[in-house]
């Protein structure tokens, strides 16, 4: 045995792994720092998102006098409070609030569920027709949703639901987009040979969904059930429509209400619209991790 070979073995495990690796080859898991150009892009990025939010706080804390002059505000007045009391008022902002919890919360949930049956019925199941009736679900997205106002809200008031929140719950709550986007994930995230071997195993249709189906699903569902929801809570063509300022209102419904008169308070209207916007935010900073991390488990699937 030669020195050199005597001198190697005495090495340490991580110094011969090192001298063994070539050259310019990181470490797997090893993180990469950004430069400046990339924490000065963010840094920017971040600004202008934020921006908007801050600006409507800012307005909401100032009174109509001081938002008409120029330049605007950029900084915090003392009437903050006592707009988003006028707007809570006028607006009957808590019951509105309530109504768009159920009803984002409702159409999210059914979106989700339904979703993730017909996503899967597409994606691994066999049956006659298949994909000419996956054309025609993807054809509906084609549709613009003003062709559908008219015959939908003559059925709506023939069941006599005008201002009530099912008026706006049952239309939206399925869609095209959810069933193609649980579809195109389950494709490739759920192995076809799983779930012949749970059939082999005398496994229920029922079981295959829930032990099977829904795990594989976990990640696409989550960020499906966000986007549903934020869509929902925004929405404000039908609910115009389909529901009153007096009756069953929603938070988009309720702020039309808001600043009326000769000259419109605009500082009342952004308080309303902040109280809006409040309780989307609360939601991603209490369920912010569970969203990113189930869209990083989606993104790194093998």
């Amino acid at each position: 045995m030669s020195a050199t070979t005597v001198r190697d073995v005495r090495k340490p495990e991580h110094e011969v792994a090192k001298a063994g690796r070539p050259r310019g080859v990181r470490r797997a898991g090893r993180q990469r720092h950004g430069g400046r150009l990339t924490y000065a892009i963010l840094i920017v990025f971040t600004v202008g998102s934020l921006f908007p939010l801050v600006w409507t706080a800012i307005a909401a804390s100032r009174n109509n006098t001081r938002l008409a002059q120029t330049p605007p505000p950029f900084w915090f007045g003392g009437n903050l409070v006592k707009n988003l009391g006028i707007a809570w008022t006028d607006a009957n902002m808590g019951t509105a609030l309530l109504n768009t919890t159920v009803v984002a919360g409702t159409v999210a949930a059914g979106t989700v569920l339904f979703s993730t049956f017909a996503g899967f019925a597409f994606a691994k199941l066999r049956f006659r027709f298949k994909n000419m009736l996956l054309l025609l679900v993807i054809g509906t997205m084609m549709v613009p949703p003003q062709l559908s106002v008219v015959p939908l809200y003559m059925m709506v008031a023939k069941l006599q639901w005008t201002d009530q929140l099912q008026s706006v719950i049952l239309p939206t709550l399925v869609g095209a987009f959810g069933v193609f986007f649980m579809r195109q994930y389950l494709i490739e995230a759920l192995p076809t040979e799983l779930i012949e071997a749970a059939r082999m195993d005398g496994a229920s249709s029922i079981r295959v969904l829930w032990h099977i189906v829904f795990p594989a699903a976990r990640p696409a569902m989550a960020v499906l059930g966000m986007l549903t929801f934020v869509m929902a809570w925004n929405d404000f063509f039908w609910p115009i429509i389909a529901l009153t300022q007096n009756g069953s209102p929603t938070v988009q419904v309720a702020l039309t209400g808001l600043g009326r008169g000769y000259i419109p308070d605009q500082a009342v209207i952004m308080a309303g619209a902040f109280l809006g916007t409040l309780p989307l935010l609360i939601a991603f900073v209490v369920f912010g991790k569970q969203i990113v991390g189930g869209i990083m488990q989606g993104a790194v699937k093998g």
